[in-house]
């Protein structure tokens, strides 16, 4: 039983009949057989790939190419036309806003309906209540009918109930770019837990970064066909090819990745990953460089007036680890005068800072820090370098740690990582101290950016005319 897997899809298809006016739906039915009064529309047809167990497995496609649809066939909540899909294990479903909620019924109400449609127990929904409610954030609105709720509250609620089910099976459907950046922290934070867990996570999005971040399969859907199967990278690859395509050249491209096959995506990636892909027009492209285009803004320490400490950006998935002789204290990020700030500038340097109490004595102590992205993505980060450790630090001992870096960030918020290592009795170096997610921060977005991605790299470009025009 183990060895099946957690989703076997089997030639599924959907069928829908387009009527043009009302009245062409009763004549149908008065004429069936005999005439037909719709058009025929395949929102699906023909989709074959299997899910295997504690895999996380992308949905990509452009609007209208069937990915909710297959959701929705995948969880139940919609029989395909054609073919059959086999799930093994609990499911629990993100779709669309709303989706299995009552409007009428309170938030209370909604989650032991839910709970309940998820195979849960009464006793077994009590006893998981409150961690629903604490992770969803709704608080006293509980009690209120749902279809008073925001947008986001609604979505806050329906993934808080279906994570704490413990499902072996979990589909999203877009539903976490609604929310603030530390709820989707939140949410990503879960679904990695859920993840290492063991469980089968199915979902969509058309965040291309987040499927390359997450999955370890993606799938490209195009008019309701399936046209690509693989490793995430050569997938998005094609698919983002295909979104730009001039409509005369997309119809040509749809027909070459059909003809592609797993073992061409493979040897895709493998190009990818050696860099070996740089062709001679890339080449050329690059010999002609030499006049400044952009330069490089220096660091400037004077402070700026954008540079701020907002009181509510507070992370809300902070975890703590246990302590094995030291804590972590008050985090936080300051300008290089040591004022709190957690709003930051590009290209500009600041200092994360933190204050370690040492219960016990600890022995070639380093210091750590990581910065992450919303989805839990490792930007970078710093550890002591062996051989500079700190030999002892007796009990009853407070460090203030401050760590310098430059802001080398795209606009967005992040989150920062802090540690403590040591070793032991033994000489095994480990943890005395970790909080993951400590500190939020806001990079400010600015006017003519240059920048294209997450890091800045400090890029200069140059050209030179290699040849004129007469």
């Amino acid at each position: 039983m183990s060895s099946e897997p957690a989703i076997a899809i089997r030639g599924v298809g959907k069928h829908y009949e387009i009527y043009d006016k009302p009245q062409h739906r009763l004549w149908q039915s008065v004429f069936r057989g005999k005439r037909q009064f719709y058009r025929e529309f395949w929102a699906l047809r023909g989709v074959n790939f299997d899910i295997q167990r504690g895999e996380t497995f992308g949905i990509v496609g452009r609007n209208g190419s069937g990915k909710s649809t297959l959701l929705q066939i995948v969880a139940g909540t919609l029989q395909p036309t054609t073919g059959e899909v086999r799930v093994h294990g609990r499911v629990a479903a993100l779709l669309e806003l709303g989706s299995g909620f009552n409007p009428e019924f309170t938030g209370r109400e909604n989650v032991f309906l839910n709970a309940a449609m998820l195979g849960l127990s009464r006793g077994e929904i009590e006893a998981r209540y409150d961690d629903i409610v604490a992770f969803s954030e709704i608080g006293d609105f509980m009690d209120q009918p749902v279809k008073t709720y925001s947008s986001g509250m609604y979505v806050r609620l329906a993934f808080s109930v279906s994570i704490n089910v413990d499902p072996d099976i979990l589909i999203v459907d877009e539903a976490l770019s609604v929310g603030d950046e530390a709820f989707q922290r939140k949410c990503y934070a879960r679904i990695r837990t859920i993840r290492d867990s063991g469980a089968t996570i199915l979902f969509v999005s058309h965040a291309c970064a987040i499927v390359l971040e997450l999955c370890d399969r993606a799938v490209l859907l195009d008019h309701g066909e399936q046209l690509l199967l693989g490793a995430p990278k050569p997938v998005i690859s094609y698919y983002q090819k295909l979104m730009f395509a001039p409509p005369e050249v997309a119809a040509r491209l749809r027909e070459d990745f059909r003809a592609m096959d797993t073992q061409t995506l493979a040897s895709q990636t493998a190009v990818d990953a050696s860099g070996s892909n740089s062709t001679p027009e890339f080449q050329a492209g690059v010999a002609a460089t030499a006049s400044s285009l952009v330069p490089v803004t220096p660091a400037d320490p004077t402070p700026s007036p954008s540079e701020r400490f907002d009181p509510n950006l507070v992370p809300k998935s902070t975890i703590v680890y246990p302590s094995r002789g030291s804590r972590i204290e008050n985090p936080r990020i300051t300008r290089l005068d040591g004022s709190p700030v957690n709003i930051l500038r590009r290209r500009r340097e600041y200092e994360y800072r933190y204050d370690v109490h040492f219960d016990q004595t600890a022995q070639r102590v380093r210091f750590c820090m990581l910065i992450k992205s919303v989805t839990g993505l490792e930007l970078g980060g710093f550890a002591t370098p062996l051989g500079q450790e700190v030999p002892i630090i007796r009990a009853g001992s407070v460090l203030e740690v401050a760590m310098r870096f430059r802001c080398t960030l795209a606009p967005g918020v992040y989150f920062n990582n802090a540690g403590i290592l040591g070793e032991d009795a033994t000489g095994v170096e480990q943890y005395l101290a970790r909080m993951i997610d400590a500190v939020m921060f806001r990079v400010e977005p600015e006017a003519r950016s240059s920048l294209t991605a997450t890091m800045d790299f400090l890029i200069e470009a140059r050209y030179t005319a290699v040849q004129e025009a007469l």
